[in-house]
């Protein structure tokens, strides 16, 4: 798509107006906006959310997610959101009991021999967030996405090859995955017994505190559900992109405080992370760690919880 400066602007003044695949349009049309961080970042922003970006004071989970991928740059970091390396770093700080066994990492999709993986496993590329692909049944080829569609094996081929040329930091700044060396990872399948589906807590810290709980319900290739608890498991009247469900009554794990604990360890020194637990079978997995929850662009329903979010967040200075 080729865009003049005119209708550039036009898009810019009319957020609701914006065409398909934005961050193409920035990325291969206006070079010399896409390598100024900043300049891209309040330019998209803009184009996302219809506000402007208040960097020099933010108040908002959006906009400090956004200052965070500006100025909170550890090298810890890319180890942290590197979905192979990340298993060290988990390992050094409360044990590798929490971690899912790895059955193998690969440069390229071609290198995989899948004939030394046992019949059920889960392919993840290591540097993005879309790039998995779970193995129920290696006889039959038979894959699912993160969201449940199923998946042939030319289809996770593609997937993954696609997801190895790609850097994700470019579509939204977020910088712990600028330097991420693409590969892939298998690791084992995990599922509850008696066919129960897979609960996925997403703890939210600030500064280095568990505040919020978000539970995964349910998955689709239409819609998420999930809903937020606060760590004395309160359902909380918020969601953020996906849809909640108050008449869902999630059952209070029986192991929280520990995965509460787990999560304050495994965050000390960030000034947000969310991470992420499978609890499975009365053991605790970790998943993965989250550093810009839905990129900072995530829509809050009621719109209050966004400033309310950002307020426990403690930037320097």
């Amino acid at each position: 798509m080729k865009l003049t400066n005119n209708k550039f602007l036009k898009y810019l003044c009319n957020p609701k107006k914006i065409p398909g695949k934005l961050q193409d349009i920035l990325i291969y049309h206006f070079p010399n906006i896409t390598s100024n961080d900043k300049l891209y970042l309040e330019i998209y922003y803009r184009l996302r959310t219809g506000k402007k970006l208040d960097l020099k004071n933010p108040k908002t989970f959006n906009e400090k997610t956004q200052w965070l991928k500006l100025f909170d740059r550890k090298p810890e970091y890319t180890q942290m959101a590197d979905k192979y390396s990340s298993s060290d770093f988990v390992s050094e700080r409360i044990g590798n009991e929490y971690t899912i066994p790895l059955l193998g990492v690969w440069d390229h999709f071609s290198e995989i021999d899948f004939s030394s993986l046992p019949n059920r496993f889960a392919l993840k590329c290591t540097h993005d967030s879309g790039g998995v692909a779970i193995c129920t049944d290696k006889k039959s080829f038979r894959f699912l996405d993160k969201k449940g569609v199923q998946l042939d094996m030319a289809t996770v081929k593609e997937k993954m090859n696609s997801s190895l040329r790609k850097n994700y930091f470019y579509k939204g700044r977020e910088w712990a995955y600028k330097d991420i060396l693409p590969r892939i990872i298998a690791q084992e399948f995990i599922e509850n017994n008696e066919n129960k589906p897979l609960m996925d807590y997403k703890i939210f810290t600030f500064n280095g505190k568990p505040k919020f709980i978000q539970v995964h319900l349910e998955k689709s290739a239409d819609q998420l559900k999930a809903n937020f608890y606060s760590t004395d498991w309160c359902y909380q009247e918020f969601c953020i992109e996906e849809q909640n469900d108050k008449d869902i009554q999630v059952q209070k794990p029986l192991h929280l405080a520990k995965m509460l604990e787990l999560a304050e360890k495994l965050s000390q020194g960030t000034l947000f992370l969310r991470v992420d637990f499978f609890y499975i079978n009365d053991k605790i997995y970790f998943g993965e760690f989250g550093f810009y929850n839905w990129g900072g662009f995530g829509k809050f329903t009621p719109e209050c919880y966004d400033e309310l979010l950002g307020s426990y967040i403690t930037l320097p200075g």
